[in-house]
């Protein structure tokens, strides 16, 4: 008999619990209609960065590829032609394509990048109706020439960016202002917290 008393104590404590929360203020965000802001170290959509004079930062040297333990990430380099010169190294990305859904966003690729030209962003929503979509290649990965930032280095040796470790340090804060402008997409997250009702 005691032991059917506590039984039915335990439930009660249990109910006090639920019907305590019942009241409580929901944090509830209204997605899609209001897009959530994440930590700026948030691991999301990759992006290839650029230089401010238009010229890529990838070299080609297939280091993040190495990294990627999910097998997620095929570069190709080539050699950079005298007349078009697409990258301040010798060679640049003939191809570059990350497959999202084999990626799992653990940021090996960002770290192991010499030029900080592979970054995740806070942009998450990836959402399609086809596996291929996906697949994102170059032309997909890489911001527009007006959103490069930092010298390129021809003349330095080694061709060491004189910013390297600039989006870590900006990444590595709580503050979204501060946070976000470390790379383009994130900027543009910064100010559009409209979702589909926007």
């Amino acid at each position: 008999m005691r032991k059917n008393l506590y039984n039915v104590g335990a439930i009660f404590k249990g109910l006090s619990i639920t019907f305590g929360f019942m009241f409580r203020h929901k944090p509830t965000i209204e997605y899609p209609s209001v897009r959530k802001q994440h930590a700026p170290r948030f691991h999301g959509l990759h992006e290839l960065r650029r230089y401010a004079d238009g010229k890529e930062r990838c070299i080609g040297c297939e280091l993040c590829s190495s990294a990627c333990p999910a097998n997620a990430i095929t570069v190709i380099g080539a050699e950079n032609a005298p007349g078009d010169r697409r990258s301040p190294g010798e060679r640049h990305a003939a191809r570059y394509e990350i497959d999202e859904l084999r990626c799992i966003f653990c940021g090996l690729c960002e770290e192991a990048c010499p030029t900080d030209a592979i970054v995740l962003t806070p942009h998450f929503e990836m959402a399609d109706y086809r596996r291929g979509a996906f697949v994102y290649a170059k032309d997909r990965l890489l911001v527009p020439p007006e959103a490069g930032v930092g010298v390129a280095p021809d003349e330095r040796p080694g061709g060491i960016p004189g910013d390297l470790g600039r989006v870590e340090e900006l990444k590595s804060t709580m503050d979204i202002e501060r946070g976000y402008a470390a790379t383009w997409r994130g900027e543009a997250l910064k100010t559009n917290r409209k979702g589909l009702a926007g």
